[in-house]
């Protein structure tokens, strides 16, 4: 059975962006239904009831719905796991710890930047603001962490989900024009040419 996968209706969700990567990758048929998050359709009762956190995204397997990307993400990888699949973890354990220490610390910390630099400025245009001293606190926090992180193409030698994350969240800062080192703009762009995100950031196209 066909999986399908609930986003946002924008596109802009980075953890949307996060689960239709790691489908995408794995090659597993789904197709994809959109929550208009502005009108709060993700607390209306057809849709609270069946995902447990009323948020996107949401992967829905038959009776199952999962919610929260990296449990999604996580869950596609004991699902469909390499070789015979695309791996979204390394698969030396103590980078796999470090690729979900990674996902963690973007989903529960630089609250100032995801809040002044949001994904609707990376999509459909530049924030009006400059950072404030608690916007650039996180970004230099983000800045450091990225350096000590990025060594290569990719973080992990080989390609994984966490490179999908951190690209995301170092676009919010290259997009709005604020001060990011070369490396890391290197890094993301190179990560944003990726034909999954490629896919995704086709959705945002006219026509």
């Amino acid at each position: 059975m066909p999986f399908i996968l609930y986003a946002d209706s924008l596109f802009t969700s980075p953890y949307a962006l996060s689960a239709f990567v790691a489908l995408t990758e794995k090659g597993v048929p789904f197709t994809l239904q959109t929550v208009d998050l502005e009108a709060g359709h993700q607390k209306r009762g057809d849709y609270a009831d069946r995902a447990l956190t009323a948020r996107v995204p949401a992967l829905v397997e038959g009776d199952f719905v999962l919610t929260e990307s990296s449990a999604i993400t996580e869950y596609l990888e004991e699902s469909f796991p390499a070789p015979e699949y695309v791996a979204l973890y390394p698969k030396d354990r103590r980078q796999r710890a470090r690729a979900r220490q990674v996902q963690a610390w973007l989903r529960s910390d630089l609250v100032p930047v995801r809040v002044e630099r949001d994904t609707e400025t990376v999509f459909f245009g530049k924030a009006s603001a400059p950072l404030t001293e608690a916007g650039r606190a996180a970004a230099r926090k983000l800045i450091h962490a990225a350096g000590q992180l990025v060594q290569g193409p990719n973080l992990f030698g080989e390609w994984s989900i966490a490179d999908v994350d951190l690209s995301m969240m170092l676009n919010r800062l290259i997009f709005n024009g604020d001060d990011v080192p070369q490396k890391l703009k290197d890094y993301a762009a190179a990560q944003w040419q990726r034909p999954s995100i490629q896919q995704w950031l086709a959705r945002h196209q006219p026509g």
